[in-house]
């Protein structure tokens, strides 16, 4: 396709870094997305509310790809929960962006989560661009799978993302399974459904120079068995389950503390600014906080490092759109131990590249990582497994079949309007 794409993500912006507040995967798929879009001849903007007076209301992200910052509500202190709230005043100032421009300088508009769709289904009835909707996560889907200490989502959001189903020309499921619940939980037609995989940064995310060497540039000991938690610190993405298996693999085998590392890489989310102090308290309760060591989150740059030295590396969310972390490990040459949910049933490759646990309990999940932390053979094949596997999903991949459903939607769109002249 030729033009231009408006891309909406309003609850957090692509300029933040990935593993605080609200940020996380989705900032990635985007950025990354569009990159590669660009690449191909399609320009994106991607709109963003701005929560900083300073910043520049354009920011070039990469050739092709701007940052446009939408004035709306306080800079400071609005919470994710509370910009329901400012859907007025960002439709405000996105029109007024907008109206900078001919009619037809955006070809498509395709917002990203539920808060973003609402936005999106507003200016595209103003505009008449379609409306393209990835949701990236769903409140029922979310609601079904609660943590213990997770707060449920509202009735308004499942609403709203009914409105957003009934109101796209297209929507963008991350697999399969999401694909399905679009239609069984929402209404969704089967026809507007796309599937649309992730990808991962295949040169930035490889095996480097091997696990050894990456401990030696992160002084860790080059014989610790090491269990590594990448991303936001929550209930939802289930932190407290490992530090719960840690405690039974202790329990069971007292030899291990000497050399076992639980590695927890992330920050708080949202509102959630206690989970890590609740967190290092239940490590410490459980008489495991001398091998579970948290760290900030750390660069892109940096996280393929993080991956390389660990011996595993464990995603226990939830509920899960598809997982960005399990294929990042994966593509970095580390097998990966996640919740059978959701997008990781896609993600991980069970018993390939990785493995999969049923559910959330501690001993389970003791019991999966004691066994792949006893057997090093086993972990080299899944190693060059997870290798493998990852290699399928590149980003390129990734933008090419999100061009097709734009294609597509504006094809839809032009025989629509065909019959309506006839």
């Amino acid at each position: 396709m030729k033009g231009r794409i408006a891309t909406l993500m309003v609850h957090t912006s692509p300029l933040e870094q990935a593993g605080v507040g609200d940020a996380g995967g989705m900032n990635i798929y985007v950025v990354e997305n569009a990159i590669k879009m660009a690449e191909a001849g399609v320009d994106v903007d991607i709109f963003t509310r701005s929560t900083d007076p300073s910043l520049p209301k354009v920011v070039e992200i990469a050739p092709g790809v701007n940052v446009r910052h939408i004035e709306a509500g306080p800079f400071k202190g609005l919470s994710k929960e509370e910009l329901p709230s400012q859907i007025g005043a960002l439709t405000h100032g996105a029109m007024e962006i907008f109206a900078q421009f001919p009619k037809d300088y955006y070809s498509v508009i395709h917002s990203h989560y539920w808060i973003s769709g609402q936005l999106g289904w507003i200016l595209s009835e103003q505009t008449g661009i379609p409306l393209v909707h990835t949701m990236h996560t769903m409140a029922r889907v979310k609601n079904a799978n609660l943590a213990d200490g997770d707060i449920a989502e509202p009735t308004t959001r499942a609403l709203g993302e009914e409105q957003i189903v009934k109101n796209a020309a297209a929507l963008i499921a991350n697999t399969d399974a999401e694909a399905a619940s679009l239609v069984s939980l929402y209404g969704a037609c089967p026809d507007n459904v796309f599937v649309v995989t992730p990808g991962v940064d295949l040169k930035r995310f490889t095996m480097g120079a091997g696990k050894l060497a990456a401990r030696e540039k992160l002084d860790i000991a080059p014989d610790a068995l090491m269990l590594t938690f990448v991303g936001r610190i929550q209930p939802h993405k289930g932190p407290e389950v490992l530090v719960r298996a840690t405690a039974e693999m202790l329990a069971h085998s007292p030899h291990l503390r000497a050399k076992l590392a639980l590695v927890i890489i992330g920050g708080a989310s949202g509102s959630g600014s206690s989970e890590p102090e609740k967190l290092k308290a239940l490590a410490k309760f459980l008489h495991v906080d001398d091998v579970v060591h948290f760290m900030p989150p750390v660069s892109r740059d940096e996280l393929p490092d993080w991956y390389r030295a660990a011996d595993l590396v464990c995603v226990p969310s939830y509920s899960e759109s598809f997982g960005l972390v399990a294929l990042e490990a994966q593509a970095c040459g580390t097998p990966v131990v996640a919740t059978a949910v959701g997008g990781l049933r896609t993600a991980v490759a069970d018993g390939i590249s990785g493995s999969l646990v049923d559910g959330h309990d501690p001993k389970a999940w003791s019991a999966v990582l004691s066994r792949l932390l006893s057997d090093p053979s086993h972990r080299i094949e899944l190693s060059f497994g997870a290798l493998k596997h990852a290699a399928n999903f590149g980003w390129e991949s990734t933008a090419r079949r999100t061009l097709h459903v734009y294609d597509w939607v504006m094809s839809e769109r032009d025989k629509a309007t065909v019959k309506l002249v006839q």
